[in-house]
């Protein structure tokens, strides 16, 4: 089945033809539906080559498979061709699977929009580049892809773009993320001018004849990380995704949440070997990780918006991921990447059944009392708030104790501080969330109270087959001190180079000091999921009082992060380009093709004044030019 690889991507690039050129005019279940199949075959043609890689064995698990030679300049040169390992491979079967409960979600919820078919094309467009970002064995393939989601985010964000306030977020993203790119970009010309190469698996062993600290490699990672704070929305990067909830909850779901957001994750692992040479890179994507989920929580405590606080929740959840990358456990981050895009993919996709049984509505200060109304929605949403929470038993709980036990046995007091406190703040604002959208008293509108229904089956089914993944999805990752062999870390082992503390070796902690702050980690989410029970479950007068503070108002103002870039750089930015365009522009380059076209014309209309169509003139200026010419042969002769 590996021999088949190319499949992967080449299905959904096919849905992009079909629903482009042939099936223009069909109706929409035909679109939706050959759209979603082509993912779905995506997804059986991963599974049969996750297969065919685990029955290889362990050290040889890998498949590169060379399309064509695409550039060759000088001593560049540059495959296309794909790469199957076991890290990539877990991406291409959590791209795929995801992706493929999102179609078909979509085909309920983009149901009647004028835009219907575009929308697929679009996702089966992004589906494609999402694939060869975690397909590519080299750098430029993963730039190519990288650059391809950034373009289809951009189209997907701003696809209601007659809403200036979406149009608005699409360029937001695309422009935020080009910084980003700018660091990745420099980072891949360092690579190649330093091994010659831009391949994987030709870079790790020529990496490990650099010192620890080398100048260079920490030159590159830190460029890389400029890269992913961009993609995956970190610190000081992370506006733009937060604004992104302004496209289709499907989009929030498959490319804000399950996908694309974690490139910059998968990029960071992959260079894993570059990465455990640099402590300083280490440590800063650590602090910027840890920062950027306890920042982002806070954030999320007060937010108003379903959508906002999923989006703000994204960005905390990112962080930890990036946290457990800087403190060298990379497979626990692979780990929580992998459940996160189960339980904040169902997340996403029951707000949407929320809006959708809501009339477009999405402020939850107007909602409540809908778990009678739509059960299905409630109890998935139920399993995703749990699983995010840490509960026990359910996969958010695996992925992230593994990341906070790994953050502590590196000896990183403070970061695991902090991100224990990210994840009480994660358990408060997603019961808050959960009790304010479900349970009480309705507070909307009379009419919309009449039209709150449950979403079509269309829209249920992918939420129960996610709230199944975010129950069972953590066990492939049970650690020892549960009594389980966590496979999906020996799975990933062989690829990573694992490092904790000072990044020189792999600690093997005490099982008592596990469990206790195992213990811990689950005390804390539920202190968290207890404060908000007492404060939003009822009428507490706690929460009036701290709605009407200067720290209620810092944190739904986002820290005024937004106003503070707008005032430091995108009003400045602004004149400095009226100055350009008033003095540079329409001053001097304007001024001098005007100045040229001006002097033309005037020559002209002076010679202009000759051609007056009156025989006589024509006649003097021909005996005129007779004389001249005349004149002048006999002074040549005569001397």
């Amino acid at each position: 089945m590996l021999d088949l690889l190319y499949l992967i991507p080449l299905f959904p690039l096919l849905g992009v033809v079909l629903n482009t050129f042939v099936l223009r005019g069909q109706p929409e279940k035909l679109v939706g539906s050959v759209a979603a199949a082509m993912v779905g075959a995506s997804f059986v043609v991963a599974i049969g080559g996750f297969i065919q890689l685990l029955g290889m064995p362990a050290e040889s698990r890998h498949f590169e498979q060379e399309l064509f030679r695409w550039i060759v300049v000088g001593n560049f040169a540059a495959q296309a061709s794909f790469l199957a390992d076991q890290l990539s491979m877990i991406m291409m079967l959590v791209v795929t699977g995801v992706s493929f409960l999102i179609h078909v979600y979509s085909i309920g919820y983009m149901h009647g929009d004028e835009g219907f078919r575009k929308f697929f094309i679009y996702l089966n467009l992004f589906v494609f580049f999402m694939l060869l970002l975690v397909m590519g064995s080299n750098y430029l393939v993963m730039f190519v892809g990288w650059e391809g989601v950034g373009l289809c985010s951009y189209l997907l964000i701003g696809f209601w773009y007659t809403d200036e306030l979406k149009a608005s977020a699409g360029k937001k993203a695309f422009i935020m993320n080009r910084i980003g790119d700018f660091g990745f970009l420099l980072a891949i010309f360092l690579i190649w001018t330093t091994f010659g190469t831009i391949n994987f698996r030709e870079i790790a062993p020529m990496a490990q004849a650099y010192p620890i600290g080398a100048g260079v490699i920490t030159a590159i990672c830190l460029l890389l990380f400029m890269g992913a704070t961009g993609k995956s929305a970190q610190l000081p990067l992370y506006t733009w995704l937060p604004d992104a909830m302004a496209g289709p909850t499907p989009v929030s779901a498959l490319i804000h949440a399950a996908t694309m957001v974690t490139a910059g994750v998968y990029m960071v692992v992959r260079s894993n070997f570059l990465f455990t040479l640099s402590p300083i890179a280490m440590d800063v994507v650590a602090w910027v990780g840890a920062l950027t989920a306890l920042f982002a929580a806070t954030i999320g405590l007060v937010q108003t918006d379903i959508k906002k606080v999923l989006a703000y929740s994204t960005v905390s959840q990112l962080g930890f991921m990036f946290l457990a990358c800087g403190v060298g456990a990379y497979t626990a981050a692979i780990f929580h990447l992998m459940t996160h895009a189960f339980f904040k993919g169902l997340l996403f996709l029951g707000s949407g059944s929320v809006i959708h049984g809501m009339s477009d509505e999405q402020d939850i200060r107007l909602m409540g009392g809908l778990k009678s109304k739509m059960p299905t929605t409630y109890w998935t949403f139920l399993v995703g708030t749990l699983a995010i929470a840490g509960i026990p038993g359910l996969a958010g709980f695996f992925s992230k104790d593994e990341i906070l036990w790994k953050t502590f046995e590196s000896h990183n007091y403070v970061l695991w501080a902090i991100g224990a406190t990210a994840a009480f703040c994660t358990a408060f604002y997603m019961f808050r969330l959960l009790y304010l959208t479900f349970f009480g008293k309705f507070r909307g509108s009379k009419s919309q109270e009449h039209h709150v229904h449950e979403s079509p089956k269309l829209m249920t089914i992918p939420l129960i087959v996610l709230a199944v993944f975010s129950i069972i999805g953590g066990y492939v990752g049970v650690p020892h001190a549960l009594g389980g062999s966590n496979p999906f870390h020996t799975w990933l082992l062989p690829l990573i180079s694992e490092t904790t503390g000072a990044h020189g070796g792999t600690h093997h902690g005490v099982p008592t000091a596990e469990y206790v702050l195992m213990v811990v980690s689950v005390v804390i989410a539920l202190l968290g999921i207890l404060l908000a029970r007492s404060w939003y479950l009822g009428k507490s007068p706690t929460v009036e009082a701290l709605g009407k503070s200067s720290a209620q108002r810092l944190l739904y103002n986002k820290y005024w992060v937004d106003q503070i870039y707008d005032t430091m750089i995108s009003q400045p930015l602004v004149k400095l380009s009226e100055l350009f365009a008033k003095y540079i522009d329409i001053g001097t380059v304007d001024g001098a093709v005007n100045g040229v076209g001006s002097t033309l014309s005037g020559l002209g209309g002076v010679v202009r004044k000759i051609q007056t169509g009156v025989t006589q003139n024509y006649a003097v200026m021909m005996s005129l030019g007779v004389v001249l010419l005349l004149s002048a042969i006999l002074w040549t002769v005569l001397g």
